[in-house]
């Protein structure tokens, strides 16, 4: 199996993602969030073993979303992308810093950040700095 990281450019926060795939311009003609990009992933088949993509938003990775299947899209410009097809449910997880980067990259099952327990529905409760450094010592 295998992940996807991804900036969430101009999020604010989780819930802000949220409302974006509530959104018509968000999801797919099935009514699924989705999210459109240029390059196909070459390990697809990895990543539809039980992979997500987690999204960094505001430089930390705060969120996840199951990978469903992956969708040719052929623009108005009649170039071809693939669409990710993403389960409604943002999973939120750890939080753990993120430096900026351009498209998206693999990220490997041991270095996914962990759900966060359902009994809570952040961790918004620390500031990010400390929380992504209990994080990285195993205490959260």
């Amino acid at each position: 199996m295998m992940h996807l990281l991804k900036l969430s450019v101009g999020t604010e926060s989780v819930d802000g993602l949220a409302e974006w795939y509530k959104t018509k311009r968000a999801q797919g003609p099935d009514g699924l969030p989705r999210h459109v990009t240029r390059m196909w992933p070459k390990r697809e088949a990895e990543i539809l073993e039980g992979g997500s993509i987690f999204w960094v938003i505001q430089g930390f990775i705060r969120c996840r979303q199951r990978v469903l299947r992956f969708d040719e899209v052929i623009g108005s410009d009649g170039i071809r992308r693939c669409a990710f097809v993403l389960a409604p449910e943002l999973i939120r997880t750890t939080s753990v810093k993120r430096r900026p980067f351009q498209g998206w990259r693999y990220l490997d099952p041991g270095d996914a950040p962990a759900d966060l327990p359902r009994t809570r529905l952040s961790d918004d409760t620390l500031p990010d700095d400390l929380s992504a450094a209990l994080a990285d010592i195993g205490v959260l």
